[in-house]
């Protein structure tokens, strides 16, 4: 039977609906808003795998071009692997949503969110969020929810929930928010150089906007019955064999806790196992029961890490690798490194450690992006490399995981603010983040490094930015915020917040939390720490490079813009774009033409540069009354001669400013071909040229 709940919030109606669409599903809704709808479906196994050890959740966010009214691009014509803008969608949903379940579930669990129809006017992944909850929290999963998200831009000093494309492009901000009804789960977000303070009254603003999105998702469970959630009871470890194990390995544990150099730390854990095994799983000859208690073993030794190292930092305020909870690991930097990079950047902090590279192209290297809502160009790029040697593993290069795509993002947009504007600096920019090594924020540790890079690369930043991530341990009442937390203490810890941008403010921001949710008064706290934190980064980079370099690297393209009369572009570009191949196969060089005129020319060779300007003002250049040119006599008439003094550009030599005496025959004095000297008499308002030679004989 077909249910359905409605609220609104700023102004616009939100429907959810269920009953009528993937009925065979757990749970399945269908979310609409004006033109937009969005159909979410979730599904779990019923059973977990044999030896399942993680939670395999899967969200899916799949854009349909027919919900736009397009048919796709490329040689199959239709949807294809997602993009990376869909991925991205996809992580929006995962994060908040994966804390809500149990621990302990390891049920295959999957959530598809289907763009059936968009207009571009609502944030389709804010829908998608909300679809994701409610089917979940109407199914019979286990799932503490509901979650719900919000999109929140500021336009004149006002937020706005959920914003159009028109207030996003007046918006200094443009953040998501998820949460529950007691707070924040997750952040992801960018802005232009906004405040502590007024960050954290986005997420005020943010939470409060998603409240009645909240409360539609609890009337839609009670709608449709409150189905009973699946009984789940996690696996208990045999207490006897718990107890034995945790009083011989706690000791151990702890040791091995207490030992900076990360690898180290892991071979104690190592050595913990190894002496646990041989202690505690020597005399069983039942080989289905050693197994089951080697795996509940490395069970116990995780929770001992887990509660070892909270302990450590509540009780002691004393940290892994024997700092206090604000002191940044020593930081130490590089720039031009590399040769043939045009620029080039190494950040290390702690046991984290990143390689920064930049190059500079042309319009030609610019990524065409096809989206529902249009084609656009990316003119700067940011990948992030997170290969497994970087963690001291063995691991397949296949292609970008989810996690280097979300890194990568988040690192593109504590960058892209301060990039100088396109008119000023006219490249195409790839920033390249190998993760050289890891132990806690790889993600920050690319911007510093790319940063350091775009310095060296010579390219004039508005401002230098760095970044820094913080962690969370609490325990009831007791909360402990850390500054540039280690992989352990992401791993162990409640929370992942990083926070970018420069001396300023704020340029990107992401966070990730484990618990149900996190108040605003812990996030301002982080917030602040997390200033002091950036400012110190910033202190160090700017000890090895502060301004950009004076100059461009030997290897990079040099790029001369020019600017000619809009209706000259035709001249320029040629019958099927015959001139301006010309032009190129001439001098080599790259030719970016813009509808205002604005034209590029690239190269790394100044003379071929150079060449090609001429070529290029030679065809636009007008003739000027009084001056004189040498041009090619075209055509003869009884009247006179049309003689070619610019390209593409005739005018008349009319018979009587042939000569001085009387000519009774062009062609007495001039033939076709021949190259004369005439100078302009005038030029009309239709444009045509009067020409003469006897001016000249004067």
């Amino acid at each position: 039977m077909k249910t359905t709940v409605t609220t609104s919030i700023a102004g616009r109606q939100i429907t959810i609906e269920t009953g009528r669409l993937a009925k065979q599903t757990d749970g399945s809704v269908l979310v609409s808003c004006g033109n937009n709808m969005v159909l979410v479906t979730a599904v779990s196994a019923k059973e977990a795998k044999p030896d399942q050890s993680f939670f395999p959740l899967t969200v899916e966010y799949i854009e349909k071009f027919y919900s736009v009214g397009k048919i796709p691009g490329g040689y199959f014509k239709r949807e294809a692997k997602p993009s990376n803008e869909s991925v991205l969608s996809a992580r929006i949903i995962d994060r908040p949503n994966r804390p809500m379940f149990p621990e302990g579930y390891l049920n295959d669990t999957q959530v598809v969110a289907t763009i059936l129809s968009a207009d571009g006017a609502f944030p389709m992944d804010v829908l998608a969020s909300l679809g994701a909850s409610a089917a979940l929290h109407i199914s019979n999963i286990p799932f503490a929810g509901p979650t719900a998200a919000c999109q929140v831009a500021r336009v004149d000093g006002q937020f706005i929930a959920n914003p159009t494309p028109e207030q996003m492009a007046k918006s200094d901000l443009d953040m998501i928010i998820s949460g529950t009804k007691n707070g924040i789960l997750m952040v992801e977000g960018e802005a232009k150089f906004i405040s502590e303070a007024d960050a954290l009254a986005a997420l005020k603003f943010g939470h409060a906007s998603i409240l009645p999105l909240l409360a539609m998702q609890d009337e839609l469970r009670e709608k449709t019955g409150s189905v009973a959630k699946r009984a789940f009871v996690p696996k208990v470890i045999d207490a006897e064999f718990k107890s034995k194990a945790e009083a011989m390995l706690m000791p151990l544990i702890d040791k091995a806790m207490n030992i900076k150099i990360k690898q180290d730390r892991y071979n104690g854990f190592a050595d913990a196992k190894k002496a646990g095994k041989e202690t505690l799983l020597a005399g069983i000859t039942d080989d289905k029961l050693k197994s089951q208690r080697d795996k509940e073993l490395s069970t116990i030794i995780e929770d001992l890490k887990y509660k070892s190292a909270r302990s450590m930092i509540l009780d002691k305020a004393h940290r892994i690798d024997g700092r206090d909870l604000k002191t940044v690991r020593p930081i130490s930097c590089e720039v031009g490194i590399l040769p043939r990079a045009h620029g080039s950047g190494l950040f290390t902090r702690g046991e984290t450690q990143c390689l920064g590279t930049v190059t500079l192209g042309t319009a030609d290297d610019e990524q065409n992006i096809e989206t529902l809502n249009g084609s656009y160009k990316r003119k700067f790029l940011l990948h992030y490399n997170f290969p497994p040697y970087s963690v001291g593993e063995v691991g397949r290069f296949s292609g970008q995981s989810r996690r280097e795509i979300g890194h990568g993002n988040l690192a593109e947009r504590a960058i892209k603010a301060v990039l100088p504007d396109h008119i000023s600096f006219p490249y195409t920019i790839r920033v390249v983040g190998e993760v050289l090594e890891s132990n806690g924020s790889s993600s920050m540790g690319t911007v510093c490094a790319g940063v350091l890079g775009l310095l060296d690369a010579g390219v004039k930043l508005k401002h230098n930015v760095a970044g820094i991530a913080m962690g969370l341990i609490k325990e009831g009442d007791r909360v402990a915020v850390l500054s540039d937390i280690l992989g352990d203490e992401d791993h162990l810890g409640d929370m992942d917040f990083k926070v970018a941008g420069s001396a300023t403010g704020i340029t990107a921001l992401q966070m990730d939390i484990k618990i149900d949710s996190v108040s605003l008064a812990v996030m301002e706290t982080a917030l602040n720490q997390a200033k002091e934190g950036r400012l110190h980064i910033l202190t160090e980079m700017e000890k090895v490079m502060k301004a950009p370099r004076g100059q461009l690297s030997e290897f990079a393209p040099r790029i001369e813009t020019i600017k000619i009369k809009p209706d000259k572009i035709r001249e320029v570009i040629g019958s099927g774009g015959k001139v301006i191949r010309s032009i190129t196969e001439q001098t080599g060089v790259k030719i970016e033409i813009q509808d205002d005129g604005t034209i590029n020319i690239a190269s790394s060779d100044p003379l071929a540069t150079k060449k090609a300007i001429a070529m290029i003002e030679a065809i636009c250049a007008e003739a000027e009354v009084g001056k004189t040119y040498s041009g090619k006599v075209m055509k003869i008439a009884e009247f006179g001669a049309f003689v070619e003094i610019l390209p593409n550009t005739q005018g008349l030599l009319h018979i009587s400013e042939l000569a001085n005496e009387r000519v009774r025959q062009v062609s007495d004095v001039v033939k076709e071909g021949d190259v004369i000297d005439v100078k302009v008499l005038e030029v009309d308002r239709a444009g045509r040229i009067k020409l003469s030679r006897k001016a000249l004989m004067q």
